[in-house]
């Protein structure tokens, strides 16, 4: 509610979305309060993480009530799953391997070897699927102490798609671990900056940080993470920064903003009037978010 009231302050519409509806795939029903346009009006989506094809639905029954979301979903897949921003950011964060993966069926090692192979010059790793990790079950179905022992990577793998279940998006994602800071509670401390049509428009803590967590992020990280966000072509993109050990900035997440969440104690006021403006500027956009001339 603290959004939707922010937004409205902002200047822009609210109208609710079923997000139960669009999972249970029953699309026209979720967005029936949602009111229909001649053809000019569009739209961000804020809310629950959707699969990339339920987003993909959601924009089509909106369009077919005259409504354009400002992200379409190639873009959505783009930025909400490794695969699809891993290449614009490989300089800059952990290298990983990946492989599409049908829930319910269990790894074995003769999959999981050629799979991890680029990555086993020996060192831990992290598995997850192209959008979530296990990581509350850490040492069961995320860490590998060892990317050299396949039968060891093969049974935290087995574990993670067997606890994702349905919910397993994509594939297999194995990424090398790399060490970074850690906040007041022991967890990595990460930055969340908020980019909107390519600019920085918000830097926050990771929600999940402690309560008066604060972060920096440099002048010049920034700009130089702001150069692949640039050619990823989305329109609305979060990333998730953490200092490893060693000093250097590194990118461990990339995230579309409709599905990333603000800190509970964040004012959404600064957010909402950047996407307000966004909307009121932004022109024409295909499918993969690029401008179109």
């Amino acid at each position: 509610m603290r959004e939707a009231d922010a937004a409205r302050q902002a200047g822009v519409d609210v109208a609710v979305v079923d997000h139960d509806a669009i999972l249970a795939g029953d699309v026209r029903a979720a967005v029936r309060r949602v009111p229909p346009s001649d053809g000019g009006q569009t739209a961000w989506y804020r809310g629950w993480m959707l699969p990339s094809d339920a987003y993909s639905r959601l924009a089509t029954e909106l369009s077919a009530r005259g409504v354009r979301l400002l992200t379409g979903p190639t873009a959505y897949r783009a930025a909400h799953e490794l695969p699809g921003w891993y290449g614009r950011f490989a300089d800059l964060t952990p290298a990983s391997v990946w492989s599409p993966w049908a829930a319910g069926r269990t790894p074995t090692s003769a999959d999981v070897g050629p799979l991890i192979k680029p990555l086993c010059d020996g060192g831990p790793g992290v598995v997850k699927d192209y959008v979530k990790s296990r990581k509350h079950e850490w040492h069961e179905a995320c860490f590998v102490p060892d990317l050299a022992d396949t039968a060891a990577a093969t049974r935290v793998i087995a574990r993670m798609v067997e606890l994702q279940g349905d919910d397993l998006t994509g594939g297999i994602v194995v990424r090398a671990f790399e060490s970074f800071v850690p906040d007041d509670a022991g967890r990595t401390l990460e930055a969340r900056i908020w980019w909107v049509e390519g600019s920085a428009v918000l830097i926050t803590p990771h929600p999940d940080a402690p309560s008066g967590t604060t972060v920096e992020v440099p002048t010049e990280v920034r700009d130089a993470v702001g150069t692949s966000v640039h050619t990823l072509g989305a329109p609305f993109v979060t990333t998730d920064l953490a200092l490893r050990s060693d000093g250097v900035w590194r990118v461990i997440e990339v995230g579309d903003g409709q599905v990333s969440d603000l800190p509970a104690t964040q004012d959404p006021a600064p957010l909402m009037r950047a996407l307000a403006a966004a909307d009121l500027v932004t022109p024409d956009l295909d499918s993969a978010g690029s401008r179109v001339p």
